[in-house]
């Protein structure tokens, strides 16, 4: 018992201070939040959104990336000749709208925000998740598995990862809900009581990632359940999955571009 009292002394605090803190170094080879300098874009030149695999990049009327459809691979920057396309350290990524996550060359992000003011009562300070698996490769599930550990300590939140949906507030959705998991996920969601949130996590979820036109796949879990927060990547950072879930619950205030207040938990 000393033993051990001594090596928890010895490793001290190791929970790190985000958010009243500074957020913890990422590596080197993070991809953030992607952008276009267009001012470099030579006329005609489509090479981007032909390399794309998932069509994330639409350059008609204006060029655009849809964040949900990314991959942050690194296919577009390769295939551009002058270099116009690169990605930033920028770990904010969640959108409370699927049309908030399509973002137009030189335009702030609308980033998500916080539920009303009846859900943040409700589970501002208590929110029970239920992860559901609906297809994914386990990247994603991975990444979520993190934010339990000690450095990150979800918990400390309130957020917690329930065995059940009956002891849930709502579901954290991974995958791109193939068909063998469609009929899963309606259960679980009815499952979990009113009023209940949605969060997918991951392009999968979002769009159906790399699977986007496989007809054994549903597209992501919009077309089944109603999502309250989005939060895309592949697999996103648990930086950029902890960011959105606290501005879900307004333990951070939304920057960029102004938006209604997210009403959320709608079913």
């Amino acid at each position: 018992m000393l033993s051990e009292i001594l090596a928890r002394i010895q490793q001290r605090h190791r929970t790190l201070d985000y958010p009243n803190g500074p957020p913890p170094p990422l590596p080197r080879l993070f991809r953030g939040r992607p952008s276009i300098d267009v001012s470099r874009c030579p006329d005609g030149c489509r090479q981007c959104a032909e390399a794309c695999p998932t069509g994330a990049i639409s350059l008609e009327p204006a060029a655009r990336i849809d964040l949900g459809k990314c991959l942050f691979c690194t296919d577009c920057v390769e295939a551009c000749p002058e270099g116009a396309l690169t990605y930033s350290g920028d770990y904010r990524l969640s959108a409370s709208n699927r049309s908030d996550l399509v973002v137009a060359a030189g335009e702030e992000p609308v980033l998500a925000r916080a539920l009303d003011d009846r859900l943040r009562r409700l589970f501002g300070r208590s929110l029970k998740l239920r992860q559901v698996s609906a297809g994914g490769c386990n990247a994603c599930e991975s990444d979520v598995n993190v934010l339990g550990t000690v450095g990150w300590d979800l918990g400390r939140f309130g957020i917690q990862v329930v065995a059940s949906p009956r002891h849930a507030d709502g579901l954290l959705i991974t995958g791109c809900v193939t068909e063998n998991m469609k009929l899963a996920l309606e259960k679980t969601y009815a499952a979990v009581p009113p009023p209940k949130i949605v969060i997918a996590v991951g392009a999968c979820a979002i769009s159906g990632g790399p699977f986007l036109m496989n007809p054994q796949q549903h597209q992501g879990a919009a077309g089944t359940v109603h999502i309250d927060l989005f939060i895309p990547g592949c697999p996103p950072h648990p930086l950029t999955i902890l960011d959105g879930l606290l501005r879900l619950l307004g333990r951070i205030e939304s920057e960029g571009r102004k938006a209604p207040p997210n009403p959320g938990g709608a079913s």
